[in-house]
């Protein structure tokens, strides 16, 4: 489909996802939501995706939420009304949620500020990089607002609760370096140029492994942080039950024994 918000490119396996709203520094409005939802969708569609990387057009990652889009859906004091607005507003937990769910590991990219809804959508992407002059803050504490796309309960299992928590209660900005420290992200790098050298070098890494092995993966850490071990290992098993019939296993085995290079094809 064609899009307003996002630009979408795929070359080598990877595809290119960058939020476009840039006069509005990728402020989270529900039409804004709903395109970067879709767009996930089209790309987990898509086999010749094994790896998206998630970055940003506008000289900020994301402003947070366009609170004047999401002020205008409004509260009458209805309860039928009131009960329906977090339906009105679906989009806005979806972005989050297909993110997590895609079949792809989803690599952010995030440079300059990255506020509110910017930090729910990178947590519930699988890797997180950054540049030096990036910053973050969960920022809902200090508009009056609970943070609800996920982020308090996704950020949790990256950060653990007390830097969570601090993130949360303070709603201050932190810094490239302090949240390398806490966990949040994994690499950083100097600049942008240097950041998508970086972005893509690791979505490569992971193009060139087994697409449907790589999926698995996903969903077993996926569903092993929300039970316990056993659980998460008979999940494991079952898959591997799967992909020991697939035609990537084979190759894997027959690349070994001739000592080159296996040539997956996710099948």
């Amino acid at each position: 489909m064609d899009y307003k918000f996002v630009e979408l490119k795929v070359e080598n396996n990877i595809a290119m996802l960058a939020l476009d709203r840039t006069e509005s520094f990728n402020a989270l409005s529900l039409a804004f939501t709903a395109e970067i939802t879709e767009a996930v969708r089209e790309l987990n569609a898509m086999d010749e995706v094994r790896v998206i990387i998630l970055k940003s057009n506008a000289k900020v990652f994301c402003a947070g939420l366009d609170l004047k889009d999401i002020s205008s859906m409004g509260l009458d004091g209805k309860a039928k009304s009131n009960l329906d607005f977090p339906v009105n507003l679906h989009y806005l937990f979806d972005c989050c949620n297909v993110l997590e769910e895609c079949k792809k590991p989803v690599i952010a990219a995030i440079h300059g500020m990255c506020i509110g809804g910017g930090l729910d959508i990178v947590s519930a992407c699988d890797i997180r990089l950054c540049t030096e002059d990036a910053t973050f803050s969960l920022r809902e504490a200090a508009i009056g607002l609970v943070a609800d796309m996920g982020v308090l309960q996704r950020l949790p299992l990256i950060i653990g609760q007390g830097f969570t928590r601090e993130m949360a209660y303070t709603a201050r900005f932190f810094s490239a370096r302090e949240v390398e420290r806490m966990g949040l992200i994994n690499t950083v790098y100097a600049d942008e140029e240097a950041l998508m050298e970086g972005a893509k070098k690791l979505a490569s890494q992971i193009a060139e492994n087994a697409p449907l092995a790589v999926r698995s993966t996903k969903e077993v850490l996926n569903f092993s942080r929300y039970t316990n071990v056993q659980e998460g290992m008979s999940m494991a098993e079952l898959k591997n039950m799967v992909l020991f019939t697939s035609e990537d296993f084979v190759e894997a085995v027959t690349a070994f024994m001739a000592k080159r290079k296996p040539d997956f094809k996710g099948r």
